[in-house]
């Protein structure tokens, strides 16, 4: 299998800023989505391209939660998206059309993790439908508009907890039971994949793919958003984060970005590096971390606490070219049923 995953020397590190990243880029006239980009490591992206210059759209479940996050940004707009009703997701694409405006950055942000099974009115598990089929949707939806851009960027944020699984071809929906950090690891997969296919197939229209680990963040307000600006996910208590090294006794979060332990600001840099930085011209499809290209890695377990060892380099099933055509096929038939 041939990859492009070789560090190309950004001169970034894991502790960068999302400002960091962006310093003497100027995004006037540039129009971005950012899906869940009021909470978390979204709001922290739609801040700071809003500060380069951009126009900016959120896509949120619940707009009128949404305003006061996002009251002060400039340029900064909300559009309702959920991610989990296909009727949504067309009228968000189909409103952001109707703008006749081109898109230059698609940020797929939002996200799930782990919990109860849940599933969709379609019956497919919550976390692949949300983290993956819906933003698989929603791009081909807007692809008319990242046509016009030009040259556009498509960045999915997904996690180093793709290493936990590959994806489950003969039961992608878990029908024969249930772990919810294996449908996790499932749904970052496929974010990996969806850039590898969408990059092959889009390149020639000037629109690039990227897939992104931004690192664990966790924020004391709306509890813990490991890998992604998901929204509260109540099942992981202090005491369970406490015991995995991620807080202190105060309940503060431990921050370390050289072992992946980053500050809101820090973990949405990888994805503003994606979405801007002129480093990666010329290149897509590929699996960013800490404002760099990662490199390939052998697959191996994690652990927290004490033996603290949370490897985020892309392992070689969520980069194969041949799982990322498969795995296009099988969202192009799962959006159809």
């Amino acid at each position: 299998m041939t990859h492009d995953q070789h560090p190309i020397g950004s001169g970034f590190t894991a502790a960068s800023t999302a400002d960091d990243v962006l310093e003497g880029i100027d995004l006037s006239g540039k129009n971005v989505i950012v899906t869940g980009g009021h909470v978390g490591l979204g709001l922290e992206t739609t801040r700071a391209l809003s500060r380069a210059g951009a126009s900016v759209t959120v896509g949120s479940r619940n707009p009128d939660r949404a305003a006061p996050a996002l009251a002060g940004i400039e340029r900064a707009e909300i559009g309702r998206l959920d991610l989990l009703d296909p009727a949504s997701i067309d009228a968000f694409a189909d409103r952001y059309l109707d703008t006749g405006r081109p898109l230059h950055i698609l940020i797929n942000n939002a996200g799930i993790m782990s919990g109860p099974l849940v599933r969709d009115a379609r019956g497919y598990e919550s976390q692949f439908a949300t983290n993956h089929l819906g933003h698989f949707q929603l791009t081909l939806g807007l692809l008319p508009a990242l046509r016009a851009a030009r040259g556009a960027r498509v960045v999915n944020v997904t996690s180093g907890g793709h290493r936990l699984s590959d994806i489950r071809w003969d039961d992608p929906h878990f029908t024969t039971g249930y772990d919810g950090m294996l449908a996790y690891g499932q749904s970052k997969t496929a974010n990996v994949l969806f850039a590898v296919e969408l990059d092959r197939r889009w390149a020639g229209d000037g629109i690039r793919g990227y897939a992104v680990h931004p690192g664990v963040v966790i924020t004391t307000n709306l509890g813990p958003w490991l890998a992604e600006g998901q929204e509260r996910t109540p099942w992981l208590t202090d005491d369970e984060l406490r015991a995995m090294g991620l807080i202190d006794d105060a309940g503060r979060q431990i921050i370390a970005p050289d072992r992946e332990m980053k500050t809101p600001q820090q973990g949405a840099a990888t994805s503003v590096f994606a979405a801007t930085s002129p480093l990666l011209d010329g290149i897509g499809g590929v699996y960013l971390k800490d404002n760099d290209i990662s490199p390939l890695d052998t697959p191996r377990p994690m652990s927290f606490g004490a033996e603290q060892d949370i490897p985020s380099d892309v392992v070689p099933h969520a980069v194969d070219p041949e799982s990322a055509r498969r795995l296009w096929e099988l969202s192009e038939q799962l959006l159809k049923a």
